[in-house]
């Protein structure tokens, strides 16, 4: 819970059947301290009380056992996009659109190649146009959790980035970060 309070995560897959505590019991919590991280209830139970049960406490959607990655992957973009303001399938500041579903990027309607680290710093950017991010926000974002960060990675995919790009695709805020401005 203290991972979750202190705003570490972008979203909660949150299974009903946890062993200490039950998952509905989590999210109520969750709710009544006002936090509004996007809940994605993933449950055996396939009643409609339960999945009514979820919903009103809070999550935003509900998922039943067994279930395909790729509905799951799905469902984590819907949320994702709700959570930022858009309702859109694809991420865009005008300039650079990016379409999770098929993984492909665009410059002013040019395709583009990314490597896959590219991608996931583009992405993260993008689901955000304006917002600064830190270096460690995205090196949490870009790298996995037993991944060695070199010094200079976030700085060398910014630059790879630009150069498929345009030098002013992703600017850099002086002390603070970098956004992808919005056009």
């Amino acid at each position: 819970m203290a991972s979750v309070e202190a705003g570490a995560f972008e979203l909660m897959l949150l299974d009903i059947g946890l062993p200490k505590k039950d998952g509905l019991s989590v999210l109520k919590q969750i709710r009544q301290k006002k936090n509004s991280i996007p809940v994605i209830m993933i449950t055996a139970r396939d009643a409609v009380e339960d999945r009514i049960a979820g919903l009103d406490l809070g999550a935003d959607d509900y998922l039943v056992k067994p279930f395909l990655i790729d509905e799951l992957m799905a469902r984590i973009r819907a949320v994702a996009r709700r959570q930022s303001g858009s309702a859109q399938p694809l991420l865009s500041n005008n300039d650079i659109t990016l379409n999770p579903a098929s993984k492909a990027v665009a410059y002013k309607n040019d395709a583009i190649e990314l490597t896959g680290k590219e991608y996931r710093l583009l992405h993260s950017l993008l689901l955000a146009p304006g917002r600064i991010y830190s270096r460690e926000e995205l090196e949490e974002k870009v790298y996995g959790w037993d991944e060695e960060v070199k010094s200079n990675a976030i700085e060398f995919l910014i630059h790879s980035l630009r150069k498929k790009t345009h030098k002013s695709a992703i600017k850099n805020v002086r002390g603070l970060g970098w956004m992808i401005p919005k056009t």
